[in-house]
């Protein structure tokens, strides 16, 4: 009983000082400040940021965040304000122990760039909006008509079916779209239109596609013709070149 009595009073007191250890060791790695900050980009291709843009995202009450306390940063603060950025898909902002505040990010990207009216921007695979930048140029498929906007979704699914096939990807430059909700494709490989009617069909289209190139490609027959229609059921229907050449 009395071992009892003489254990009890030491636990405690052990209790009490790795308490006030760990408030002092918590305490001093909170005062400890930011002594510099870490972007680091997911491979990709895209350059749409730099690491001065992303510093420049880390400022809380208008101040940088290097120099600071670690007791004031809040991370989710500064992680929203990267999220925010239009070329940012996936962020995340922590601190380490020794005071470095580190930035992982994954860029959004680009699928098509899109030409209507007076705007011009890329979207991604969600049909989101990503604005022109100064830093990087994507080579994407250029899409250009009128009341795009109100398309976005049916263009969006077009322009994804056409990059899953390494020959349409390669292939295919450049989408239209008529006010008649019909598109025509610009090709790589010749001067010629590829009529493709309305957004409907997809894959039997190009399919037919695919046949008619394998036989084209090979006899050369592809040259005589300036557009190449699709649209019709079971069918390819092509317009050739007048004698001269010309369209």
């Amino acid at each position: 009983m009395n071992r009892k009595v003489i254990i009890y009073p030491i636990f405690v007191s052990l209790l009490l000082v790795l308490s006030v250890l760990y408030g002092f060791t918590k305490k001093r790695n909170l005062d400890r400040k930011v002594h510099s900050i870490e972007v680091q980009f997911a491979e990709g291709e895209n350059s749409f940021l730099t690491h001065e843009t992303v510093n420049k995202l880390l400022i809380q009450s208008e101040v940088t965040v290097k120099n600071q306390p670690k007791r004031i940063i809040d991370l989710h603060h500064l992680e929203e304000k990267v999220l925010d950025n239009p070329y940012v898909d996936k962020a995340k902002v922590f601190v380490t122990p020794g005071g470095l505040i580190k930035t992982h990010i994954s860029q959004k990207e680009p699928i098509a760039r899109i030409i209507s009216e007076d705007e011009v921007y890329y979207i991604d695979d969600k049909g989101l909006v990503i604005p022109l930048s100064k830093n990087f140029s994507a080579r994407v498929p250029l899409v250009k008509g009128k009341n795009i906007s109100s398309k976005i979704e049916e263009i969006t699914e077009l322009i994804l079916f056409i990059s899953e096939d390494d020959f349409l990807k390669k292939e295919i430059i450049g989408i239209e779209r008529l006010n008649s909700n019909e598109y025509v494709l610009t090709v790589r490989s010749g001067n010629y239109k590829i009529h493709f009617g309305e957004y409907e069909n997809v894959n039997l289209k190009f399919k037919k596609l695919k046949a008619f190139y394998n036989k084209s490609l090979k006899d050369k027959s592809i040259e005589n013709y300036k557009v190449i229609n699709i649209k019709y059921h079971n069918q390819v229907v092509c317009t050739k070149r007048n004698q001269d050449g010309k369209q």
